[in-house]
């Protein structure tokens, strides 16, 4: 009931006009897509966040095709978990709606800056920023209550598109993973401004281990001077607290990139990263975004992996880095082997434009480099291995017949 009381107070003091500049007192839940009705882990830590029972929570469905079926289906989940979510009729897809005059209403901006917890579905997170942002890329009065939300002590909670919008950068009309590492990335085509939830130092993906999308995180992150990237996967959520403590929660995990001893050779005209370190962060793992501290889950806090005595011995090689889960497998495999680098092969179809060029990703481990793994269950959590990815020339034909 406290706490209850002085998130309320918080909430009171942002209405009454908090500084725009103030560190948020809140929360994020940034969940990487495709969660499920079921994920009760995390559908509850959101209402918690938000207050618990009876907490009032905006649901956006800004990002939808199909806003209202989107948005109802939220709350729906939402209520389930105790919450009293409603929704907040600012999408650009919305029938029989005009979402510039929705987005800039001072009434329905009151209600929502009354809220504890606001959610975003999922979606094309470009349909979010053009009903939030005006066209000169100011705030709406909407958005300004969503932020004092935030600012009050209350929950951000976003899926997919909602998860894109949470940095400053996010992925706008963006080309396959493979296609963006041959031809570049370029502002206002595959990358726009997000809504920067979780700061301006901070780089955020989605649908991450599934897709292989780590690795377009890292051109963008390089083109934008982003240092640390977190990339996280389906129906598995990165909980970020005010003090910038990051827990992951849900099905799976997320990866963290780190790019502050990396360097590209700019002579090559192709994409190249030297000395980037990659982790793999597991559910119920802890990172801290100030001081780099990490936690290990309970069930991993023992098990720290021993690297003079390896479980496995067997070269670690890949030729679709990019495949579904594929670098967690790879990582997973390394850490707790005697083999001290791994290969990951990225290439596309013959046919395709640039068929000759592809992609090694070479993964070693350093003095640095940690495993951890779980008493129950077969699952690692790996931090700190180096990642140097640098372009090679693939023979044509890739094979013939015999």
């Amino acid at each position: 009931m406290f706490g209850q009381l002085c998130r309320a107070l918080l909430i009171c003091l942002a209405v009454l006009g908090a500084p725009a500049g103030a560190a948020p007192a809140g929360s994020l839940v940034i969940i990487g897509g495709g969660l499920r009705a079921d994920n009760a882990e995390v559908w509850q830590r959101i209402v918690d966040l938000a207050g618990g029972k009876g907490a009032r929570i905006a649901v956006f469905p800004s990002a939808a095709i199909n806003p209202e079926k989107s948005g109802m289906g939220t709350i729906k989940r939402l209520n389930q978990h105790g919450a009293d979510a409603f929704f907040v009729p600012v999408a650009v897809k919305l029938a029989g709606s005009d979402y510039r005059e929705a987005a800039d209403d001072a009434a329905l901006a009151a209600r929502v800056r009354a809220a504890s917890g606001v959610y975003f579905v999922g979606g094309d997170q470009g349909r979010i920023t053009q009903a939030l942002l005006r066209p000169d890329g100011s705030r709406t009065a909407v958005l300004d209550a969503v932020w004092a939300v935030y600012r009050g002590g209350g929950v951000i909670a976003g899926s997919s598109a909602g998860a894109a919008i949470m940095s400053s950068t996010m992925f706008y009309d963006a080309k396959p993973v493979l296609e963006m590492l041959k031809m570049g990335v370029t502002d206002g085509r595959e990358i726009a401004p997000g809504l920067g939830f979780i700061g301006n130092d901070i780089f955020v993906d989605q649908h991450l281990l599934v897709r292989g999308r780590f690795a377009r995180m890292i051109p963008v992150m390089l083109k934008k001077g982003y240092k640390l990237g977190l990339g996280i996967d389906e129906n598995t959520a990165m909980v970020v607290s005010a003090r910038r403590d990051v827990e992951i929660i849900g099905y799976s995990g997320a990866l963290l990139i780190d790019l502050s001893r990396a360097s590209s050779d700019v002579q090559n005209k192709n994409f190249n990263v030297t000395n980037a370190a990659i982790s793999y962060l597991d559910r119920g793992d802890k990172f801290n975004l100030v001081t780099r501290a990490f936690t290990p889950s309970p069930d991993k806090a023992e098990n720290k992996l021993d690297p003079t005595q390896p479980d496995m011995r067997e070269p670690v090689f890949t030729n679709d880095i990019l495949g579904n889960n594929a670098v967690l497998d790879l990582m997973g495999n390394l850490i707790d082997n005697s083999q001290q680098e791994a290969i990951g092969i990225a290439f596309g179809n013959p046919r395709d434009s640039l068929a000759e060029l592809g992609f090694e990703f070479r993964f070693s481990k350093t003095v640095n480099s940690v495993g951890y793994s779980s008493s129950e269950a077969e699952a690692y959590s790996v931090l700190k291995l180096r990642l140097d990815i640098r372009p090679i020339q693939l023979t044509q034909p890739f094979y013939r017949y015999k």
